[in-house]
């Protein structure tokens, strides 16, 4: 067999084992929708009448703010169910199965790829339930065909990049607590940008951080896409963003899981 066929097929066998740990503790995926559920439901029913007056001079009260949220819930999901990823390829590292694997016959790379392939599965199960939730709760996108696919693309390229970032958080972890931990920062991030209220609304330095950071773009996205409004240079920023943070991640988490030890 060549080294392409052989690393398919370890990378296969490894993507089972994550979806058979998925499916085996069923409350993590439960944890990961639920925090973006919550959100959803809290900024929409507590302060979305408030906020929603204040998007616009006549005042579109919780039926336009659901609009407005729904996209940046739906990108705080992609980053929720990356943190899964963090503590799973935490615990492998701390539990002494990776010692394990370095002494087999296997694509070392296979092992990433697995936790990488089997945490989209989880991810694309969780942006399913929390639109069907946005869209219960009043979000009413006017994309079409085209738009929707445009924009589950980006939420997979997203994705992606999410998930090999916070491999590379579960693995220069020490602990599984840790790795529960840093993935944080990926979740408080559409909060700092205007995934919750418009830019221009903010102090001017912390109004040149949310203008500037990698979500805003990606949000700006999102939100042409499935509710018709500009998009500008947004989508140029928003791939670029994914596929260098894509690109830094894979080498960060290759390096860290060649070099570090296990136990």
């Amino acid at each position: 067999m060549t080294t392409m066929t052989l690393a398919y097929q370890d990378s296969k066998t490894m993507l089972r084992r994550s979806i058979r740990r998925i499916l085996r503790y069923p409350s993590m995926t439960v944890m990961l929708v639920g925090m973006p559920v919550v959100f959803l439901l809290l900024f929409v029913y507590v302060l979305g009448g408030t906020l929603g007056n204040g998007l616009s001079p006549g005042g579109g009260g919780r039926a336009e703010y659901v609009n407005y949220v729904a996209p940046a819930i739906i990108l705080m999901t992609v980053a929720s169910a990356a943190q899964g990823t963090a503590i799973s390829v935490a615990t492998d590292m701390t539990a002494g199965i990776i010692a394990r694997f370095r002494t087999m016959a296997i694509t070392r790379t296979s092992v990433l790829t697995g936790h990488v392939l089997g945490s989209l599965l989880q991810t694309v199960v969780s942006l399913v339930v929390v639109i069907a939730v946005a869209i219960a709760v009043g979000f009413r996108p006017t994309a079409g065909f085209v738009e929707w696919v445009a924009a589950f693309a980006l939420l997979i390229l997203v994705s992606i990049a999410m998930i090999w970032l916070s491999v590379a958080f579960g693995l220069v972890s020490k602990s599984v607590e840790t790795a529960s931990n840093l993935p944080m920062v990926l979740i408080l991030l559409p909060f700092l940008g205007s995934g919750f209220v418009p830019t221009d609304s903010m102090p001017t330095v912390l109004r040149w951080f949310a203008e500037y950071q990698p979500f805003t773009p990606i949000i700006e996205t999102l939100r042409g896409l499935l509710l018709g409004e500009a998009i500008g240079n947004n989508a140029i920023l928003a791939i670029g963003w994914c596929v260098a943070i894509t690109f830094l991640s894979y080498l960060w988490a290759r390096s860290l899981f060649n070099r570090r030890p296990v136990r």
